[in-house]
């Protein structure tokens, strides 16, 4: 996402949405999102701008990032590009008997054996992150997220921003979780995706910390804290000085000083545009109200103690929304005196942003009442497939889930 001027809170958004490209017939992944950029650029290349939305390479040769090219507060125009690029990238991918599949993680990807690194620009850093970590791994080449870039103009508004996502991000594998199914058989964790995520970096433990932020709520203490810490610690594996500490942090949420903005990376990619931007719609509200104190005072927000928010993150993973809070403090901040599932949570939070914010009415989207009533997209895909699923009924599930993709439709049956 490019960006020309600092924005203040809330001013637009970044939207980042990233796809696997896989065989129509077999669904097994197909490395050639080279060759679809190149079919628009004419050359190799690793970007190509159309318009709204820009194309973008990742580590892996299977996967397209599709993200917003600037930054953007129209949501119902951002929604339709995402849907209209999607639409061009399938009819691009026919010649190669190829489409687009979402989901946070591909159902049955061998990564030791089908795991093609990029190797054209940048590649270098793609090398050397296989180096350091052997990038031929699920937490690696079979991994799809949804981003979300938050600006912010200086100190205090950072302060007041860092703050609020990290309370947040407890709750958000209870909406996103779309990473089931890894290996042909159910994980018995809905967000399977972060699982792999906290640890794929261990070899290096200040990289990812513990997902969620430390707190830490000013730029001078964040780069002396973190970002030196992460430039200490990578300076053995990095002689030549390749890689930044800035874009190496893989915190579940990630400060750019340089750009003015906070990156929530812990969100599965949904089944369509739609379903990603009702969530992203919903957790934006909420980010406002906290920042603007309709929930707790900054000051108290400050206080929640990391461990309290590694603890209910780590067990939203497993079991979504279905997690039982019970710590007192934390509940605190929203109102609730005794301890609730984080689906009661929701509903509260709902409850409370209709009265903060009345005018509103992103809260009847019908992709947002599918993922409170029915569950997350993991839910939704357990329950089509069943406990011992056939190879044939998860294939069939994620054909289903690349028909809602091109059709930008939710998934329900």
């Amino acid at each position: 996402m490019s960006q020309s001027a600092r924005l203040h809170l809330f001013q637009a958004f970044g939207i980042e949405l990233e796809y696997m490209v896989v065989d129509k017939t077999t669904l097994v992944v197909n490395p050639i999102v080279d060759q679809l950029l190149k079919n628009e650029l004419g050359v190799i290349g690793s970007d190509f701008e159309n318009g709204l939305i820009t194309w973008s390479n990742e580590l892996v040769l299977h996967v397209v990032e599709l993200k917003s090219t600037r930054p953007e507060s129209n949501f119902n125009a951002l929604e339709n590009a995402f849907a209209d690029n999607i639409k061009r990238i399938n009819a691009h991918l026919e010649r190669w008997n190829a489409l687009l599949m979402p989901t946070a993680a591909h159902p049955f990807m061998n990564p030791l054996t089908e795991t093609k690194l990029w190797p054209h620009d940048n590649n270098e850093i793609y090398h050397l992150y296989n180096k350091i970590f052997n990038c031929q791994g699920h937490g690696w080449s079979n991994l799809q997220s949804t981003h979300l870039n938050l600006p912010f103009y200086d100190d205090e508004e950072f302060s007041k921003l860092h703050a609020a996502v990290r309370i947040i991000l407890p709750l958000l594998p209870a909406l996103c979780a779309s990473s089931p199914i890894f290996d042909g058989k159910p994980t018995h964790q809905l967000d399977t995706r972060l699982e792999y995520y906290k640890t794929n970096q261990s070899k290096i433990p200040s990289i990812t910390g513990r997902v969620i932020p430390e707190a830490v709520f000013s730029k001078r203490n964040y780069l002396n804290t973190i970002y030196e810490k992460i430039k200490t610690d990578i300076r053995p594996y990095d002689p030549e000085n390749i890689l930044d500490p800035v874009w190496v942090n893989s915190r579940g949420a990630i400060p750019r000083f340089d750009r003015g903005s906070i990156e929530i990376r812990i969100m599965d990619v949904q089944e369509c545009p739609a379903a990603d931007f009702a969530i992203i719609a919903l957790v934006i509200e909420l980010l406002k109200a906290m920042v603007n104190e309709k929930f707790a005072s900054m000051d108290v927000q400050t206080k929640i103690k990391t461990d309290v928010l590694v603890s209910i993150f780590n067990k939203s993973i497993v079991t979504g929304r279905q997690t039982v809070i019970t710590d007192t403090d934390y509940l605190n901040l929203f109102g609730v005196t005794s301890a609730v599932s984080i689906q009661e949570l929701w509903a509260t939070i709902l409850q409370r942003l209709v009265v903060i914010s009345p005018t509103l009415e992103f809260w009847k989207k019908p992709e947002l009442e599918t993922i409170l009533t029915n569950g997350s997209l993991s839910e939704r895909i357990l329950k089509y497939v069943g406990e011992n699923p056939s190879a044939e009924k998860i294939k069939l599930a994620y054909r289903q889930l690349s028909d809602c993709l091109a059709q930008n439709k939710m998934f329900l049956w």
